[in-house]
């Protein structure tokens, strides 16, 4: 008896066995080892104009944009940015361009190293100036989209930008974004027409309709105000400290 219940276990276990090899489940076949399946492998490619947009400011009327944009993989990217204003009265325009190094070092945050290049033209003159830059870019809680560096100039010149910005779903496409903005530096750049302390503050909203995921015109208003001595700067020089504007504009990405 002892053998035949020995036999008896041995089958059953050799059958079940056999039903749990065959059952759909368990049967597939491992993928093969492929470095597609490992983090950081993946290049991607992405570019943003966040705004192209016409301003109505009296005597001025800008065109604006704020474009972006990165190659890399999840953990090491390399981002271009750039953002100005082009006068349409006037032959007047400042620019700004920068190269960085960027590095996921949270789930929604990316610290940002690189240089920056300013560059203004007015009438038959331009100036130009270079900067070292710092930045941390990313998402904060309640889905605040953040991006802001800290610059040092080629001749030492310490300053600072933020920028916030959120999207209000009122539908699937029609979206719309507060945008907050300040700057501050440490030193007087007169130049440049920057002050020390804090330089201005800027407020804006559009309202965007997505007529494709890649694709929105909007309409909006923004507020700026310069502060402190670069507001002294902009009235010794007769320009304006602060304008209230209608805006309107196309949000496009790749």
């Amino acid at each position: 008896m002892t053998l035949i219940k020995r036999a008896s276990v041995f089958i059953l276990t050799v059958f079940v066995l056999t039903l749990i090899a065959g059952s759909p489940a368990q049967a597939q076949k491992a993928p093969e080892f492929s470095n597609d399946l490992m983090m950081d492998n993946k290049t991607y490619v992405y570019l943003i104009a966040e705004k192209l947009e016409y301003r109505s400011i009296s005597g001025v009327n800008p065109l604006m944009w704020e474009l972006q944009g990165y190659v890399g993989k999840d953990l090491n990217k390399f981002w271009f940015k750039s953002h100005g204003e082009a006068l349409t009265t006037e032959s007047e325009a400042e620019m700004e361009f920068q190269g960085l190094y960027s590095r996921a070092i949270t789930p929604y945050f990316d610290l940002q190293a690189g240089i920056r290049y300013d560059l203004a033209y007015e009438g038959g003159g331009n100036k130009s100036r270079g900067l070292a830059v710092l930045g941390l870019q990313g998402m904060a809680p309640y889905f605040f989209h953040v991006d802001s560096g800290m610059f040092v100039s080629e001749d030492g010149d310490i300053s600072a930008s933020l920028e916030a910005e959120y999207d209000l779903l009122f539908t699937q496409r029609l979206i719309g974004q507060p945008v907050i903005e300040t700057s501050v530096a440490l030193q007087d750049v007169p130049e440049w027409g920057v002050g020390s302390g804090f330089n201005d503050i800027g407020l804006g909203f559009r309202l965007r309709y997505e007529l494709a995921r890649e694709f929105a015109p909007y309409i909006g208003m923004n507020w700026e105000r310069k502060l402190g001595e670069t507001a002294d700067m902009a009235r010794a020089a007769g320009g304006h400290v602060s304008n209230l504007s209608l805006l309107g504009g196309i949000r496009m990405w790749f």
